[in-house]
């Protein structure tokens, strides 16, 4: 076999076993990515638990990357203190030890087994949490079976004069070995593929074992390079998650670089074969930064927030922020992403809506312009949301993935109704300031009562549509009767008047009527989110025609 074609097949395996490792990470966080997000959101009450949460976490997906995502973003929300998302990251780092000290034992037959058994529950007639699990079995399998041809087709590699030579000068250059390994770790976005790939090396005997020592390092730091960019435009909550991990990742660099010659000894009296060696400093080393950095991590945490203090508002509100677009391919992750995307959107409606009571309460117009602008952005939340969400819904999704989509597209559609009736009624509301107008006290007061009633049940369907609470959803359809009921009775009470000849009530009964009518209006697309909860619950008849 010439030197090119052993390149290839090297090349080819690598690629194997990256895209094994991504099989199993999504086949994993789409079973069960709401569950881990429910494991790692309770189990953060201390840093113990948090650090343990980690570990958890990163053995199911596999991925500390992954973790680091799903923990910055709870940062973000103020979910996680600090101290916490600092633990769960080190325990992340164990996690992935973990996994490699579990892949670099002797599993000749099990690939073959893994992969059987993946396709067997990845058949058409499985329900779909069963078919992502053997999604996920087939990629560990693809992984062992890919580890096993690295082993195979480095070994006519450690011949080869040039690649030797290249070892050898790489050796003698320790930065140039650890950022080599570092980058290569970041292309890759996963250290653990990296340190397998070293550990592979060093079986083969391609390189030798300080120069695999050099490359673990390099790997555990280029695993923060992913989490780090990620998170550069998700505020300074998210990015003291992720740069403080690289700060732990870096100290514990400085602190075994002058130790690297005494570690073939040491650890070669547990195990002197040289894939037990490389996975055994690998775990070594993130041991050693949890035990160092466990107890310092409330310090730690101080430290980044004097470092990375509380930015300014530099980025345009009318722009999205929480749709990742590396979340699209894993469903679970994708849809509460768009989630809190919504949220942003249901708080500009709910800042709109509130500006209506302060126009007909004061008669204060200096900010009607900024709350009729704010539409814009509820246009362009929806426009993004919609196209983020359906590319989502092209994925592999299940049955409840695919009513959660129909969920956010249903809300964000009324939302974005909602804006365009209020912005009109804004409008209005100016107009009638110019004509110097001003509605009756009995009318003004039905309008503000009304108004409170839009605001309050709008808060009620933001909760319907994060929780899904069915009993809420009931109650705000009984809302819809008894704002239905209201709003004909002030319509009533405002023909009343104006038989009694009132003059307010004459000079703005047009707008008045108008107001009443888009207030109405607005309270339908509020109740419209219980619709859909109501008639998976099977709560809603299926006619109401008699």
């Amino acid at each position: 076999m010439s030197a090119t074609e052993s390149l290839l097949r090297l090349i080819g395996s690598v690629s194997l076993l990256l895209w094994g490792l991504y099989m199993v990470r999504t086949g994993v966080t789409r079973a069960f990515g709401s569950e881990l997000h429910r494991i790692v959101g309770r189990a953060v009450s201390n840093r113990i638990s948090a650090f343990l949460s980690g570990i958890g976490v990163t053995l199911i997906v596999q991925s500390s990357t992954a973790t680091a995502l799903i923990i910055s973003s709870f940062a973000a929300r103020g979910v996680i203190a600090l101290p916490a998302a600092l633990a769960v990251m080190l325990g992340a780092d164990i996690g992935t030890t973990l996994v490699a000290q579990v892949l670099s034992f002797d599993l000749s037959l099990m690939p073959y087994i893994l992969v059987m058994v993946g396709l067997v529950l990845h058949g058409p007639k499985r329900t779909s949490k069963t078919r992502q699990l053997g999604r996920a079995v087939f990629g560990l399998g693809l992984m062992l079976l890919a580890l096993s041809l690295i082993v195979q087709t480095s070994e006519p590699l450690r011949n080869s004069v040039i690649l030797q030579e290249l070892f050898s000068s790489i050796s003698s250059e320790p930065l140039i070995a650890i950022l080599l390994a570092a980058v290569l770790t970041w292309v890759s976005h996963s250290s653990l593929a990296i340190v397998l790939l070293v550990m592979s090396f060093a079986m083969g005997g391609v390189i030798n074992i300080d120069l695999a020592f050099l490359l673990v390092i390099g790997a555990n730091l280029g695993g923060v390079i992913p989490p780090i960019v990620a998170t550069l435009s998700e505020g300074d909550l998210a990015r003291r998650v992720t740069f403080g991990n690289a700060g732990f990742k870096i100290a514990g660099a400085v602190m075994f670089f002058p130790f690297l010659g005494y570690m073939p000894d040491f650890l070669g009296q547990i195990s002197t074969d040289p894939a037990r060696l490389v996975v055994n400093f690998h775990t070594l080393f993130n041991f050693a930064l949890a035990f160092v950095f466990v107890p310092l991590v409330p310090l730690a945490a101080r430290l980044w927030e004097r470092i990375i203090e509380p930015s300014g508002n530099n980025t345009d509100d009318d722009q999205p922020r929480f749709l990742d677009e590396n979340s699209i391919d894993t469903p679970v992750l994708a849809l509460a992403c768009a989630t809190r995307e919504v949220g942003r959107m249901a708080e500009t409606v709910d800042t709109m809506l509130r500006g209506v009571s302060e126009c007909l309460s004061s008669d204060d117009y200096s900010r009607v312009d900024e709350l009729i602008e704010l539409d814009d952005r509820v246009d362009t939340l929806y426009d993004e949301i919609k196209s983020y969400v359906t590319r989502v819904s092209r994925q592999e999704v299940d049955s409840a993935e695919s009513d959660r989509v129909v969920e956010i597209l249903m809300f964000t559609t009324n939302l974005e109704h909602m804006g365009d009736i209020i912005e009109s009624l804004l409008g209005a509301l100016v107009r009638r300031s110019k004509k110097e107008i001003t509605f009756s006290k009995e009318g003004l007061a039905d309008l503000l009562e009304l108004n409170d009633k839009l605001i309050s049940n709008l808060t009620l369907a933001i909760n319907i549509f994060n929780s899904g609470d069915v009993a809420l959803a009931k109650q705000l359809i009984k809302e819809k009767g008894r704002v239905n009921k209201l709003q004909g009775g002030f319509v009533q009470s405002h023909l009343e008047r104006l038989k009694d000849g009132r003059i307010e009530s004459v000079a703005t009964s047009s707008l008045h009527m108008d107001v009443l009518r888009d207030q109405r209006r607005i309270h339908s697309h509020i109740t419209a989110v219980a619709y859909p909860i109501l008639e998976r619950a099977g709560k809603l008849r299926k006619s109401r025609l008699k």
